[in-house]
């Protein structure tokens, strides 16, 4: 059988990671990238020696990639041509005016959470609604927050079933290296309901989902707290179990040195991860209690690495995998998780 080709349009924070993660599957291909300009990222892919296939995106700016040493494989026109599918990291509103390229060239396209939602014909999460994206064109994958959410709620919800969630959303201001958002011994509010549960109720349309959001001067991170009203009234022990066994959710503990975001993302880096990338939401376990006959719990959202396993998902349903569990299994497997 033939590899899915594969191409990432926009190498920046998702995109390096996008390109790791096809590099992975052992059923797919990476063609090439492409960006508009010598960036950091793209300064470190060349000194790294990473043999990936650029693929100029600003013609403009050719003379100042060349003179950073990249190397130029064509234009992003020339990449579109030669894949399957693109996985379209670009900054918000971009991914869409790329998308008459790829419609005019007849080539699929997987969109990030940055897109506004008309961009695509599903709205895809690789557990949730994995049908939803089957033989479509273009797909749009949730923001880093609501993946890992869906993750713990469609879990609980296959489970025992989940009528309502509440949940509040502890959010890094910025990613690690960012200089744009300047937040300094300062929380900020987002106006209620927040866009995560508003998000979680398009793919899951039987829960009732709330939420508040507040963001912190950090980078490491997302801290989520989930209160779930479940159908069947379930105790901590039971959602240990429950959630534990999600291939894509670790379980850990306080007193085992995970005190918060930081730690694990030390813990990634300390076991050789690659940039200190969990693709795993955690779950701690010393977080949970009984509310009534609720459950309440808190997760860690790696917001840099967390939505690519479902992007490698949306390639497989893009490209006709019928069976949602195959696909997730597939993409489990080749990315390491348990």
């Amino acid at each position: 059988m033939d590899k899915i080709k594969v191409g990432v349009s926009g190498y920046g924070v998702i995109g390096l990671r996008l390109a790791t993660g096809v590099e992975l599957q052992e059923d797919m291909e990476l063609v090439g990238i492409s960006d508009v300009a010598p960036t950091l990222a793209i300064r470190g892919l060349v000194e790294s020696g990473r043999p990936y296939n650029f693929y100029n995106a600003m013609p403009e700016n050719e003379e100042k990639l060349k003179e950073a040493g990249v190397k130029i494989s064509g234009t992003l026109e020339d990449l579109v041509k030669k894949c399957d599918v693109i996985l379209d990291a670009s900054p918000g509103g971009i991914g869409a005016e790329n998308k008459k390229l790829y419609e005019r060239l007849n080539t699929k396209a997987i969109f990030q959470g940055g897109e506004k939602d008309e961009v695509a014909e599903a709205f895809f999460h690789g557990y949730a609604n994995y049908s939803k994206g089957v033989d479509k064109d273009y797909l749009k994958l949730t923001s880093c927050n609501t993946t890992g959410l869906i993750r713990a709620v469609d879990c609980l919800d296959k489970a025992v079933g989940v009528d309502r969630v509440a949940l509040t959303i502890i959010r890094r201001v910025a990613d690690p290296g960012d200089y744009h958002r300047g937040l300094t011994n300062a929380l900020q509010m987002d106006r209620a309901p927040n866009h995560q549960a508003v998000d979680l109720m398009s793919i899951m349309p039987h829960i009732d989902a709330t939420g508040l959001l507040v963001h912190t001067p950090v980078t490491h991170g997302h801290i989520i707290t989930v209160l779930a009203s479940t159908k069947k009234k379930i105790n901590k022990e039971e959602t240990i179990e429950i959630l534990g066994k999600h291939p894509r959710i670790r379980t850990v503990k306080i007193d085992d040195g995970f005190l918060g975001n930081a730690s694990l993302f030390r813990y990634a880096r300390d076991m050789g991860k690659l940039r200190g990338d969990l693709y795993e939401i955690a779950l701690w376990e010393d977080s949970i209690v009984n509310s009534g006959n609720d459950i309440m719990f808190a997760i860690n959202i790696p917001q840099e690495s967390v939505v690519i396993p479902e992007n490698m998902d949306a390639v497989r349903a893009a490209m006709g995998i019928k069976s949602g569990a195959e696909a997730t299994s597939l993409t489990n497997k080749y990315l390491g998780m348990k």
